[in-house]
C-alpha cells in the first residue's frame, strides 16, 4: 500500500510545520524506502543513492532499463565536494547562475554511488531542486538521493501527485503531494567536464539561457549505447495511442485532413492543441495544452495532456509542433521521444 501525505497549498506555506511528515519521508529513505515527491520539473521517486538494493527497487517500480543512469537530487551546493572529484570551473559558473533550479551537471564522480545510479559510468548527473518540499526532504534525509520521474518507464512524467498514483500506487512506499509542479519538464542536462558543455537533454534551463553565462555550448544529438543521462536511448513521455507530429504553415489543415481521412477508416482521433487552435479542429477529441504566445504554459502542461488522451481512448494522435528555440525545445524534445520521431507528411 501507498500512503499518501498531502500538503496545504497556502501562500506562503511553511514546510518547517510539517517536520513530523517530512521526517517520515526522509526515514523511509534512510531505510531503503521509495519515496515520490515534487521537484520544480516533475515528481521524482526517490532512494538513497548509495544503497544498491534500495536503487534497484527504483528500476523495478518504473519498470526502467538498467542501464539508464540516475540523476542525484542534494540539498546544497557545498554537499557536492563530497560526491564529486573536482568540480570545473565550468560548473561553478552554471551553479552560480541556475542552482538549485533546473538543470543538472555532469561530472566525474569520487565513488561512493550504487553502481545502479551511475550505470557503471565515472560520471553521475546531479543537481539540487528549487522546491520547498524537496530541499526539505534532502535536507533530512542526509543522504544523496536519487530520484528518476516518478511514473512508468515510457509513460508521460509526472506534474502531479496523481499522476504518481496513477503509475505506481502499491509498487511505493509513500508519495508526498505538494501540489503541480511549476516547469513542467525535466531539468537540463549538462556534461561539464570537458572546456565547452555539452547539452545531453533539453529542460528547464533554455540553451540560449545557458549560451548567455558561458558562451559556447555543444548539442549532443547522438543516441549512446550508453547513455550519459537519462533520456537519451530509449521510447519516453508516451502515451497509449499512436502519436503523430505534424508541422508546416498549413499544419491545422493538415492535421483536419488527415484526421477526417483516419475517421472514416473507423479510427479515433485526438489532437494536441494551443488556445489559439482549439476550435479549428471539428469531430476529433482535442486536448489544449497551453498558450502558444506563452511557452511555459505548454511546457508546464505537456505532461498532464499526453496522460489525457488516454482517459479518451484514442487511437491516433496528431500533436501541433512548435519551433525549436527557448523552452519549446525541450517540448518537441519530448514530442519527439514520444512519437518516436513520426511526422506526418503529405
Amino acid at each position: 500500500m501507498t500512503t499518501v501525505i498531502k500538503f496545504p497549498r497556502e501562500k506562503a506555506l511553511d514546510f518547517y510545520r510539517h517536520q513530523i511528515e517530512i521526517k517520515k519521508a526522509a526515514q523511509l529513505i534512510q531505510t531503503g524506502g521509495l519515496v515520490a515527491f515534487p521537484t520544480e520539473t516533475v515528481y521524482g521517486l526517490g532512494a538513497d543513492a548509495t544503497n544498491e538494493s534500495a536503487v534497484k527497487q527504483i528500476f523495478q517500480a518504473k519498470g526502467r532499463p538498467s542501464d539508464n543512469p540516475l540523476i542525484v537530487h542534494l540539498a546544497t551546493i557545498e554537499q557536492m565536494d563530497k560526491w564529486i572529484s573536482d568540480i570545473p570551473d565550468l560548473a561553478k559558473r552554471l551553479m552560480k547562475h541556475f542552482s538549485p533550479g533546473p538543470i543538472t551537471y555532469v561530472m566525474r564522480h569520487q565513488g561512493g554511488f550504487a553502481d545502479s545510479v551511475t550505470a557503471g559510468l565515472d560520471t553521475v548527473g546531479i543537481r539540487i531542486p528549487d522546491h520547498p518540499l524537496a530541499l526539505a526532504l534532502l535536507e533530512l534525509a542526509d543522504v544523496p538521493v536519487a530520484a528518476p520521474s516518478a511514473n512508468r518507464s515510457g509513460r508521460p512524467s509526472p506534474t502531479s501527485a496523481s499522476h504518481v498514483a496513477e503509475d505506481l500506487s502499491g509498487k511505493i512506499d509513500l508519495i508526498l503531494d505538494g501540489g503541480i509542479t511549476t516547469v513542467g519538464v525535466e531539468s537540463t542536462v549538462v556534461d561539464v567536464t570537458e572546456g565547452i558543455p555539452i547539452l545531453l537533454r533539453p529542460g528547464g534551463v533554455t540553451l540560449e539561457a545557458l549560451k548567455a553565462v558561458v558562451g559556447e555550448v555543444s548539442v549532443d544529438t547522438n543516441q549512446k549505447e550508453q547513455p550519459r543521462s537519462p533520456g537519451m536511448k530509449y521510447r519516453h513521455y508516451a502515451p497509449k495511442g499512436e502519436m503523430w507530429l505534424v508541422d508546416g504553415d498549413d499544419m491545422v489543415k493538415k492535421i483536419q485532413y488527415i484526421s477526417q481521412e483516419k475517421m472514416a477508416e473507423g479510427y479515433q482521433i485526438g489532437v494536441l492543441t494551443t488556445e489559439e487552435n482549439k476550435d479549428k479542429y471539428k469531430s476529433t477529441k482535442t486536448v489544449i495544452c497551453g498558450n502558444r504566445s506563452q511557452p511555459d504554459t505548454v511546457a508546464r502542461q505537456l505532461y498532464d495532456a499526453l496522460r489525457k488522451f488516454d482517459t479518451l481512448g484514442v487511437d491516433l494522435i496528431y500533436a501541433e509542433t512548435f519551433p525549436m528555440t527557448d523552452i519549446y525545445l525541450s517540448v518537441m524534445n519530448r514530442l519527439l521521444k514520444a512519437a518516436e520521431g513520426k511526422y506526418f507528411i503529405k
